[in-house]
């Protein structure tokens, strides 16, 4: 029974750190005012017939704060990378040389930045929510297991554990949110 509760303990963490990488990468998408290779994830470039991760047939890096330069593997490539962070609709404008693709990151307004932060929190709200329900989905495995014969003081404790780890979760997003609102209003 003991190892029954302990699984389903490190089952519910697993969940709730899963909930808190899922914010990071969704974070790391929303521009704080700098340029961050990350903000092209998830961009894809078509490379010979097949739709390929811009990651894979290019360096993507920030020589300076408001830039940011891709460098493609293959020079054939630039119109396509161009086209691609295009259509990806991030309301950049590439622009390039012939050697490499340049995106100039504006800075942002008071209004964007508003309804940016506004986005940060409906996706830290979304994490809290998933970390309350693996909270809930363990707490009422817990009560299956009292059925069972599990004994009622073995349950509580495994509650209060529970708790702790809902609690440093959520304490974790709030970070998460701080810090990233502190990214996007500062000028």
């Amino acid at each position: 029974m003991e190892d029954e509760v302990q699984i389903l303990i490190e089952s519910s963490e697993e969940k709730m750190q899963k909930a808190i990488e899922h914010l990071d990468r969704e974070l790391g998408k929303i521009r704080a005012g700098k340029a961050n290779p990350k903000m092209l994830d998830g961009i894809m470039v078509e490379y010979y017939g097949s739709m390929t991760p811009l990651q894979q047939v290019a360096s993507v890096n920030t020589p300076d704060p408001r830039t940011i330069a891709i460098q493609p593997w293959e020079k054939g490539m630039i119109g396509s990378i161009e086209k691609a962070i295009m259509n990806a609709n991030l309301g950049l404008n590439p622009d390039n040389n012939g050697e490499l693709v340049r995106i100039n990151v504006p800075p942002l307004t008071e209004e964007r930045r508003q309804s940016l932060v506004k986005q940060v929190k409906k996706e830290g709200e979304d994490a809290r929510v998933s970390i309350r329900n693996a909270r809930r989905d363990a707490n009422d495995e817990l009560k299956k297991l009292k059925k069972d014969g599990l004994p009622e003081d073995l349950e509580k404790d495994a509650e209060g554990q529970v708790q702790k780890l809902t609690d440093k979760y959520v304490k974790n997003v709030e970070d998460m949110l701080a810090k990233k609102e502190k990214d996007i209003m500062t000028v």
